[in-house]
């Protein structure tokens, strides 16, 4: 596997531009949507949770399950946009994401921000 596999975030063609940051250098905010979130659970598949116990006991990196998060990650950054460009708007500031236990049985993720409308300065 390499690096690409472990990676995330956007494609450079992206309608709704996505940061972590309160404002975007260059552009000024000229409305503000509201919060906007997209979430996925994901479970682990039995051989995964093997693979991991066994890995576990020798040390080293988890790549099956890192590869796993990642893509779950993306996923609900996906959604995150999806829902922000559905509001009408083309930035989403403040990411973060939430990474929590569901109910003993997976992983949920969700990724979360401030919906926006930002034009050029």
């Amino acid at each position: 596997m390499g690096i690409e596999d472990f990676g995330g975030g956007q494609t450079a063609q992206a309608d709704v531009l996505v940061v972590t940051t309160n404002d975007v250098p260059g552009y000024q905010v000229t409305q503000v949507i509201g919060e906007v979130f997209g979430l996925t659970v994901r479970s682990r598949h039995l051989g995964s949770q093997i693979g991991s116990g066994l890995k576990s006991m020798i040390g080293g990196e988890l790549k099956g399950l890192t590869k796993t998060l990642v893509e779950t990650r993306n996923q609900a950054m996906e959604r995150l946009v999806e829902q922000a460009r559905a509001r009408g708007a083309n930035a989403v500031l403040m990411m973060r994401f939430d990474v929590s236990e569901a109910a003993d049985v997976g992983t949920e993720v969700c990724a979360y921000g401030t919906a926006a409308v930002i034009s050029k300065v």
